[in-house]
């Protein structure tokens, strides 16, 4: 991340899955990465030299635990959050119609999709310098766009990564007042074989692997500017319509 200062602090939330994996993964080699703190469920996810802890996105008492490990240690200058839900079990799935729209779902992709990053980024907020560059990532999806929303269907999962949009929309609006360095980004990561994506290839024009996909993402949010922030840009750095 050659924008932020040598010797960076960064921290992957989800970093259990595939994309939080790879992007722990890239951040891990990079030599100017000072500290890494890779956060998952589990606590035990992540590269070797990274800091392992554990964080549940849905869970304020663990999210507030391991911010104040990390900022205990110092500032940080990177958070990028990978979690996400689109499936589980057969108790959420995609809906087909609205005839199979189920408010326990709904709640529950909220819940993972926008409110979670939200409480991540409150507990982790506090701890980013006001008076330098520093970088928020968050993996959005293209079907959470409203403009671009064709084809219908996945009622809970648009809905709730459109949330998430307006969520950074309206937090990028506000920081440029408090911290007017910081650029925070929705971050589109393509179509990426992972378990989340398993089941719905079929058909798929490309298919990215999680390290093919950190590799364009991190650049792009890299690039971007205080002046973007609040957007929400593909793993090529197109923007995508709100």
């Amino acid at each position: 991340m050659a924008s932020l200062p040598d010797g960076y602090r960064a921290v992957v939330i989800g970093a259990g899955g595939g994309i939080g994996a790879a992007v722990a993964a890239q951040l891990a080699d990079d030599p100017r990465c000072g500290q890494l703190y890779a956060l998952s469920r589990s606590g035990s996810a992540g590269p070797s030299r990274a800091a392992r802890l554990a964080a549940d996105v849905t869970d304020t008492d663990s999210l507030a635990t391991a911010a104040a490990r990390i900022g205990a240690e110092g500032p940080v200058d990177l958070v990028f959050i990978a979690s996400g839900l689109l499936h589980r079990d057969n108790m959420v799935q995609p809906e087909k119609s609205w005839r199979s729209i189920d408010a326990g779902a709904f709640a529950e992709l909220f819940a993972v999709n926008a409110t979670g990053p939200m409480l991540a980024l409150h507990a982790l907020l506090p701890h980013m310098p006001r008076d330098r560059r520093t970088l928020i990532g968050v993996i959005g999806a293209r079907v959470g766009s409203i403009g671009d929303n064709r084809l219908g269907g996945w009622y809970g999962y648009r809905a709730s990564k459109a949330a998430l949009a307006m969520l950074v929309r309206t937090l990028a609006i506000e920081l440029a007042r408090t911290h007017p360095q910081l650029t925070a980004l929705m971050l589109h990561p393509g179509t990426v074989d992972t378990p989340l994506s398993a089941p719905f290839q079929r058909g798929v024009a490309r298919l990215l692997t999680p390290q093919e996909s950190a590799r364009t993402l991190l650049p792009v949010l890299d690039r971007a500017t205080p002046t973007q922030s609040g957007e929400q840009r593909d793993w090529q750095g197109e923007r995508i319509v709100p």
